[in-house]
């Protein structure tokens, strides 16, 4: 279990563990690392979208990444909510932690981007207390769930400068059919899925290029994305393999237990058996005696 902000969390290499104690309630500052650092990631796209809208200039350009930090502002703002949601304390999470910071910088106003270094020095701050043995450690045991956070994002990248390539590709061409933002995102968007309705194509040769490799990217993600879904669907919980291997060990156990037991009376009376009857060849026993020892030992009830 992730670590809380309070929680005194030794380095790693300090014989650190995954786990440390939690919070009132469950509940934790730090979510998992892989969700904090594609929370870190996307505010660092964001940031970088703020410094190409100021360095392009083109009305396009500028329509795709608009789109784009309006989508990074929806996924921050559904993460601020989440957060101020499970913290420990809302009010120190709003006013201490810099909540603030991040309702602020959700809001898609340029203006109010570079509020989003907060988020990135907190995200920082935690995977930092957490430990990298520890980051490595969960990552690994989640890595479902971070390979799917790391296909989102890489999703989100192709769209964004494939838009971007496409459009300043094809801008070169003498009758394109990809003009504007809407075009280029919609084309990204039907070819990343493997639709590709073929209204929208590029006609240049550059731009053909860039189409087969989004196609190519498409297909890893959309394949990767239904192993996992499939995984997720059809693969027992860990509740139920527990309880299973539990019950099926206990009846192994159960079963060579009695084996054992039985094996050991036949080889007892085995042995009794015989003894007697070298006790009667010796003239110890007399015939009588021996057959009334047999009768006694074969009439004992097996366990």
């Amino acid at each position: 279990m992730p670590p809380t902000e309070d929680a005194a969390v030794p380095e790693a290499g300090e014989g650190a563990t995954p786990t440390s104690a939690p919070t009132s309630g469950g509940r934790h500052e730090l979510k998992s690392p892989g969700y904090e650092i594609f929370i870190a990631a996307l505010s660092i796209l964001s940031i970088v979208n703020l410094a190409l809208a100021i360095i392009v200039k083109d009305a396009a350009l500028d329509a795709v990444l608009n789109a784009m930090n309006a989508g990074l502002s929806v996924i921050l703002f559904i993460d601020f909510l989440v957060r101020l949601r499970t913290a420990p304390s809302r009010s120190d999470y709003f006013f201490r932690n810099f909540g603030w910071a991040d309702l602020l910088a959700s809001l898609p106003l340029p203006q109010l981007k570079m509020l989003r270094l907060f988020r990135l020095a907190r995200v920082y701050r935690l995977l930092r207390a957490y430990g990298a043995r520890n980051i490595g450690r969960s990552l690994l045991r989640e890595r479902a769930g971070s390979a799917l956070l790391s296909l989102l994002f890489i999703a989100i990248l192709v769209l964004e400068f494939g838009s971007l390539w496409m459009l300043r590709l094809e801008s070169t061409a003498v009758d394109p059919n990809i003009t504007t933002a809407s075009d280029a995102m919609w084309y990204v968007i039907v070819t990343i899925s493997t639709v590709g309705y073929g209204d929208q194509y590029p006609v240049t040769t550059s731009g053909r290029v860039l189409g087969a490799i989004i196609i190519v990217l498409g297909v890893a993600i959309f394949g990767t994305l239904t192993g996992y879904l499939a995984n997720l669907f059809l693969s027992p919980t860990t509740s139920d393999d527990t309880a299973g291997s539990d019950t099926a060990g206990s009846d192994t156990v159960a079963s060579d237990t009695t084996t054992s037991a039985a094996a050991d009376a036949r080889d007892r009376r085995l042995a009794q058996l015989t003894r007697a009857g070298e006790l009667r060849e010796a003239g110890v026993l007399s015939q009588a005696e021996f057959e009334a020892f047999k009768a006694e030992i074969l009439a004992t009830p097996a366990p």
